[in-house]
Order: C-alpha cells, then sequence, then structure tokens
C-alpha cells in the first residue's frame, strides 16, 4: 500500500483489491456520499491508485448511470486496478458485510414477528421517516437549487403520487430528463487532463457486448416473466428492472423496490419498511435491502437463497452499464445535451423521494403521537447532531420498544 500513483490499468491483484474493498464494507457508514469519501481517502489520498481528476471522471460518470453510484465507482476502480476480478472483488468486498447482517436481520424478524404493533418495528419504522427526510432535504439543496429544477422535481412528484408503479417512476426520470435538455443549461463539466485519465482494460467490442446485454436482459425479463412465469423469473425481472432504472442511487432505490415487490404481495408493507429501517444501521451499499427483501419475500425462492439471487439481479446492471460505459466516457461527457438531460433527471428524482417520503413511508411510519415524537427526534439527531444514521436507526428501534 505505497503513497506512490500506480493507477495503471491491471497493476494490481484481485486480492488486494478484495482486502481494501473489506475494510471500506465494514466500516462506511452514512451513505452514498459518505462512501465517496472513504474512497477518495482511500484509492486516492492513501494509496494513490488513480488522481484526484480520474477519480473525479468516475463520479461524474457514475451520475449519468442508473443504479447505485458509490458501487459503480468502487466497481470502476476495481476494474482499473485489476480488470474483470478486480470488479468483481470490490462489489463483493464491499457489498457482503452489509448483505449477511441484513439476511440475518430477516432471520430474526420471522422469528420474532415483524407485525405492525410490534413496538421495535414500529421505532425503525419511524427512524425510516427521519433518514428519508433528511436524506430529501440533502438532495433537494444540491439538485433543486434554482426555479427551475425545484419546479422539475415537484412535476416528478406529483406524477410519482398520481402513478404510483415501476411504470409511473420511469415516465418520472423521462420526463425529468426531457424537461433538463428543453429548459436547463449545461453542467460544465469540462475536458480531464489528458495527464490524469483513467485507462480501464476494456476494448471497444466487450464494451458493446455489455451494453447490448443490458438492454436485452432489461426488454426479455419482463416478457419471460409475464408468458412462462414463476417466482424466479418474477424475482430476476422485478430486482434487475430496479436496479437499471433507480438514477441517484442511495434512498432513491425505495420507490421502485416498493413498487416491484409491495404493490404485487411480494413482501408485506410492515415487513418492507422494517428491512428498510434496519437497512439504515449497516454499513455499505443501500441496494442490499434487496439482500433482506429477497430472504423474506413470500413468493418463489426465499431465505439465503433468495437473498441471493436478489443482490444479483439488482447489481448486475450497474456492473454491465459500468463495463460498457467507461470506454465511451469521455466522449459521452462532453456533450452538452448529456449534461442538461442529466441535470433534470437529477432534479426529478429529488421529486421521487418527495412521494416516496409521504408513501409508503410517513403514512405507515408515523401512526400515533409517540411515533412522531420518535421521528422528531431521530431527524435533530441526524441534521443538527450529526449522528450516524445507523446510531440513530439502533436507538429508534430500542426506545420503540420501550414507548410504542
Amino acid at each position: 500500500m505505497s503513497g506512490g500513483r500506480d493507477a495503471g490499468p491491471g497493476r494490481g491483484s484481485a486480492l488486494e483489491v478484495f482486502r481494501v474493498f473489506l475494510g471500506l464494507g465494514l466500516t462506511s457508514f452514512g451513505g452514498p456520499v459518505a462512501h465517496l469519501g472513504y474512497f477518495r481517502e482511500a484509492f486516492v489520498v492513501r494509496r494513490g491508485w488513480l488522481g484526484d481528476r480520474a477519480y473525479a471522471d468516475l463520479v461524474a460518470l457514475c451520475q449519468f448511470l442508473p443504479g447505485p453510484a458509490s458501487s459503480q465507482v468502487g466497481m470502476a476502480i476495481g476494474l482499473q486496478r485489476a480488470g474483470y476480478l478486480g470488479l468483481l472483488a470490490a462489489w463483493t468486498a464491499f457489498t457482503l458485510p452489509s448483505a449477511l447482517l441484513l439476511v440475518a436481520f430477516a432471520y430474526g424478524a420471522q422469528a420474532f414477528g415483524t407485525d405492525a404493533g410490534a413496538g421495535w418495528i414500529q421505532g425503525l419504522k419511524a427512524a425510516a421517516v427521519a433518514v428519508v427526510a433528511h436524506a430529501l432535504l440533502g438532495m433537494a439543496r444540491t439538485l433543486t437549487p434554482d426555479r427551475e429544477r425545484a419546479t422539475i422535481a415537484v412535476a416528478g412528484m406529483i406524477l410519482a403520487l398520481l402513478m404510483p408503479t415501476a411504470l409511473g417512476q420511469v415516465l418520472v426520470i423521462l420526463l425529468g430528463g426531457a424537461m433538463g435538455l428543453a429548459w436547463l443549461r449545461p453542467a460544465g463539466l469540462g475536458a480531464a487532463d489528458p495527464a490524469d485519465r483513467l485507462s480501464v482494460p476494456v476494448g471497444r467490442g466487450a464494451a458493446l457486448a455489455a451494453l447490448g446485454l443490458f438492454f436485452l436482459l432489461l426488454a426479455a425479463l419482463p416478457l419471460l416473466a409475464a408468458t412462462v412465469g414463476g417466482g424466479l423469473l418474477q424475482m430476476l425481472d422485478s430486482f434487475y428492472r430496479a436496479g437499471s432504472l433507480v438514477f441517484g442511487g442511495g434512498h432513491v432505490v425505495l420507490p421502485l423496490l416498493q413498487a416491484e415487490v409491495v404493490g404485487p404481495g411480494l413482501v408485506d408493507r410492515e415487513a418492507f419498511l422494517a428491512g428498510y429501517g434496519a437497512a439504515q444501521a449497516v454499513p455499505g451499499p443501500l441496494f442490499t435491502f434487496a439482500a433482506y427483501l429477497g430472504a423474506v419475500q413470500q413468493s418463489g425462492p426465499s431465505g439465503l437463497e433468495g437473498a441471493t439471487i436478489a443482490l444479483l439481479a439488482i447489481f448486475l446492471p450497474s456492473a454491465l452499464l459500468i463495463v460498457g460505459a467507461l470506454p465511451f466516457w469521455e466522449r459521452l461527457r462532453a456533450a452538452a445535451s448529456a449534461q442538461r438531460a442529466l441535470l433534470g433527471v437529477n432534479a426529478a428524482v429529488v421529486g421521487l423521494l418527495a412521494a416516496a417520503l409521504y408513501d409508503p413511508v410517513f403514512t405507515a411510519g408515523v401512526t400515533s403521537t409517540a411515533a412522531m415524537a420518535i421521528t422528531a427526534a431521530a431527524f435533530v439527531a441526524l441534521a443538527a447532531w450529526k449522528a450516524p444514521a445507523w446510531a440513530v436507526v439502533i436507538a429508534a428501534g430500542l426506545l420503540g420498544f420501550l414507548v410504542l
């Protein structure tokens, strides 16, 4: 782990990548923005695996792509360091700790019950209201700083509330992109320094194949689920589609997953919100919430098998997009039209999260004055006292056990 710069592709081993990312997977609390800070410290400052501008390029790329931004940045770092095995090692090590914890929580919840009247479940759901509200405010400050983008966000929220389905989420994203393209100014990302660009071991043919497979699965899985049927295909379709259509990552996965698994009855509402609350208390990517949902779902594979399938399905689109997009990133990031569309999409993401904050998070999480008190206390702890989300969620669960 030298302090010198060694950013060439294939210059490290997959085992080295796995070891570093495992440490991050065990300690990276705080959500995707915090993860990106941890990554910069670990890979730019401490190890010199890539330069600041190359790292900024990666972060900018992952804002254009659907999926969990921090996990995608990690995949890309693993890819440029140790090739395809490095990508796999980075994803596995960063994801595994939180996935295992959430699967354990799923088994515990099934053993002790997740009925709506359980006090600790109510406490977790009340905490989820505060966590999502805090995330929403932070995103709104950054992504909707002017009246045009605030308008796009509100339009997206209204459409999401009127169409609380997976199709509605897609339409919100498309509407945001179209309004951004027609209405907003370019982001002005600028050109990268030739001395500090990313170099990844992916050829144009492999990139095109990855992009082709991404779109093929996105189109074919719904058709197979509808014609062939079966719980396995329905799971693959639901989680793959959620991983393919979530722009912004992190908390934004909530409305899509809610539409995919609660609406069709694969997971009941109380179990969904309990798991979402628990997901705030573990390190690593929030997308590992899929492991919990796969373990508790009521149709098709469940338990450890269901968790594994759901986890692979929701992260596969991210891996395919990283492999497919990196070779073309320099050309894409210079296009003013892509920058304008991204600004609109990001504003629409704020609207999606605002709709999710109301339903299902607030309507199910604040069901009494005591629950509202826990929510308010949790929000103050997050926003004013800067308490970590995992500590707030644990405290809310214990408080709910005592008073609800």
